[in-house]
């Protein structure tokens, strides 16, 4: 006969959390018809603004930088159609079938295995691109609150933690609220800058970068069109969300086909024109006189926008961190939650338990912090 097992308080608490399925999130299975009750709208709006990451206008400015304008428009067509084309099938299913990346890979006859190793790899990029995202925001938290880098490093890390565990309920929420703000800061600048017509843009169409000749290659169309393609595991972030879509009988074909797929495959839509708005302020953030080392850094080249419009070095510091941190939060609160989601099916397979999704929801972001305090902003850079 077994010894009567005690469970103490704080223990029955945490298995009744993890028992919440508005807190777990299907983490292991597909999405229950119940949990898709939101409106197609609504899964789509909070698909899109993961989109917000800033990463895009880093990889812009360097691209430029590094192989001039015409090579670097180029890979951003060729690397955004190619992205649009691999997402295409995968949101489609995801939409139809309710799972995630995990059981899609399992379900194309990956196997477990497979599965286990795809889980790996997006939980690798989630938490990379949380790093990336975050050293950001702390970097214009350091411009403009001047804060110790490392303190800065914390706040932007844990900041995401209580929306992040709550899932998708609480992240849809926090799309909404914070959706006018990111769109209007983040293409304000650009509609105005357009509408007054600076010369700079024709000269940005110019711009030869390093190699000194504006002209197409095959070699540096092929090196920055391999950076681009790094974003490819974004389609499995934008899946976490659309497997939440209403199913056919609950909604209207074309509600349901166009937020699939503007915030599905389309995300690269709106990530090409981030790219390239990248590119475009760093060529304007180096003729105001920033080094080239610094001019592809978002935080500098937005606060250059904003003085272009309110010629007010203060308010143009304040918009610029508003804007940040909006962006920042948005997207790493879904590279928390998707994290979350991988790192539960991968350690899954190899422990066969599952100590409830919270428990990776901070292990990702913990894993992030660490690379954000050995410098991997500048790493890459």
């Amino acid at each position: 006969m077994k010894p009567q097992q005690r469970v103490i308080p704080q223990r029955r608490h945490y298995n009744k959390w993890v028992g919440d399925q508005t807190v777990e999130d299907f983490a292991l299975r597909y999405t229950a018809q119940k949990a898709r009750r939101w409106s197609a709208f609504r899964v789509g709006n909070t698909a899109l603004g993961a989109v917000s990451f800033l990463a895009c206008e880093a990889i812009g400015g360097s691209i430029t930088l590094a192989f001039g304008f015409t090579n670097a428009i180029a890979a951003i067509a060729a690397s955004g159609t190619v992205m649009f084309l691999v997402g295409l099938p995968i949101c489609i299913s995801a939409t139809r079938n309710g799972v995630d990346v995990d059981l899609l890979t399992r379900g194309a006859g990956f196997g477990y295995i497979g599965s286990t190793i795809t889980s790996l790899i997006y939980a690798m990029f989630t938490f990379i691109l949380f790093s990336i995202e975050a050293s950001i925001m702390s970097t214009a938290i350091v411009m403009v609150v001047h804060l110790p880098l490392w303190v800065a490093n914390i706040i932007s890390a844990l900041v995401v933690i209580p929306i992040a565990v709550f899932g998708v309920r609480a992240i849809s929420q926090m799309q909404l609220w914070t959706q006018p703000i990111w769109l209007s800061l983040q293409f304000g600048p650009l509609i105005y800058l357009a509408w007054r017509g600076l010369p700079d843009f024709s000269a940005w169409t110019q711009f030869s970068g390093t190699q000194g000749i504006n002209r197409f290659s095959l070699l540096p169309f092929g090196m920055a069109a391999s950076i681009l393609l790094s974003l490819l595991p974004q389609i499995g972030e934008q899946v976490d969300y659309l497997r939440f879509m209403p199913d056919r009988q609950n909604t209207s074909a074309i509600s349901r086909w166009s937020a699939m797929l503007f915030a599905g495959p389309g995300w690269i839509l709106t990530g090409c024109a981030k790219i390239a708005a990248g590119s475009f302020l760093t060529y304007l953030a180096i003729q105001r006189g920033i080094d080239w080392d610094s001019a592809a850094q978002p935080a500098i080249m937005f606060r250059i926008a904003y003085l272009e419009i309110f010629h007010n070095p203060a308010l143009a510091s304040a918009l610029m961190l508003i804007f940040v941190v909006t962006c920042q939060i948005k997207i790493n609160t879904t590279n928390a939650y998707a994290g979350s989601i991988a790192w539960s099916n991968f350690f899954s397979r190899l422990t066969h338990s599952h100590p409830g999704r919270v428990i990776w929801v901070v292990f990702n972001v913990l894993l992030a912090l660490l690379l954000m305090e050995v410098g991997i902003f500048r790493v890459i850079q």
